[in-house]
């Protein structure tokens, strides 16, 4: 295919002119859009400035992990938030919000169906096998502005199956159009980016409150990892349970064999098949 690139001007139109975004750029090839962020919060950039990217050529997600992708086929953008006070608490819910936006974008867009694997991973498929088809990446950044979070997604759009890495995070890689979805770019990045901020604006109005705003059960609705039984781990040692739930602080609750479910703030997640 001949990848249609994205417009920046009639992105900006729609996003920035009477929009809910400071600034949007879109560039042709970059490291990282968050490691541009990063530093544009450091050189006081305004809450909601939004950077496109092409291509990727150093794109990292949790644990370090690395990912490239041909230019044009993906999404790969980062948004600078600088979230009121009121809301700083519950910042730990910023990727969780931006998974709501992410799925639920994909479902009424793509008529496919979307789920997320906690804490950061979009997953589509049929159930039975599910796929990653993108990531999400908060990260806390320094600036004169007291704090900011670049918060990074990296969709797969228009990737065939010869284009996709082998593995993601442990497991099996897809992109929309794997999934039998005809997507615009031009159209998605926008759909995205205008639900991104709705929901935002909704965690932000509720002072970070995910319980009295309904972005805990929007979240718990999506989320394919409650009532999976599942391994965290953790680095030195292994949890082994079942998901339960997510907490208000964005947690994972795992529940062993006997006693209290275990809140889990980080670690990396496996699904584990039925036995």
């Amino acid at each position: 295919m001949v990848p249609v690139l994205l417009d920046a001007d009639a992105l900006r139109a729609r996003l920035v002119d009477g929009g809910p975004y400071a600034a949007l750029d879109v560039v042709t090839v970059t490291g990282s859009t968050n490691s541009d962020l990063a530093q544009a919060a450091a050189d006081g950039a305004a809450d909601r400035t939004a950077l496109l990217a092409e291509e990727q050529r150093s794109g990292r997600g949790r644990m370090q992990r690395s990912w490239v992708s041909p230019r044009g086929y993906g999404l790969h953008v980062s948004v600078l938030l600088r979230p009121p006070e009121r809301a700083q608490a519950a910042i730990s819910w910023v990727p969780l919000i931006a998974g709501i936006a992410l799925a639920e974008t994909v479902q009424q867009r793509c008529g496919i169906t979307a789920r997320l694997k906690w804490p950061n991973d979009l997953l589509l498929g049929d159930g039975q096998e599910w796929r990653k088809a993108a990531g999400i990446l908060a990260e806390g950044a320094a600036g004169p502005d007291g704090m900011a979070v670049v918060l990074g997604i990296g969709v797969n759009v228009h990737h065939g199956p010869e284009d996709l890495p082998t593995g993601a995070g442990g497991l099996p890689a897809t992109s929309l159009a794997d999934q039998g979805a005809e997507v615009d770019r031009q159209e998605f990045a926008a759909a995205l980016l205008l639900a991104l901020a709705e929901v935002d604006d909704t965690w932000r109005a509720h002072g970070g409150d995910v319980v009295s705003s309904g972005l805990l059960d929007r979240y718990q609705r999506l989320c394919a990892t409650v009532g999976r039984q599942v391994r965290v781990e953790l680095g030195a040692e292994d949890l082994r349970g079942t998901a339960t739930g997510i907490d208000a602080d964005g947690r994972l609750l795992v529940q062993g064999s006997d006693g209290p479910a275990t809140p889990v703030s980080a670690g990396d997640v496996v699904h584990l098949r039925p036995q």
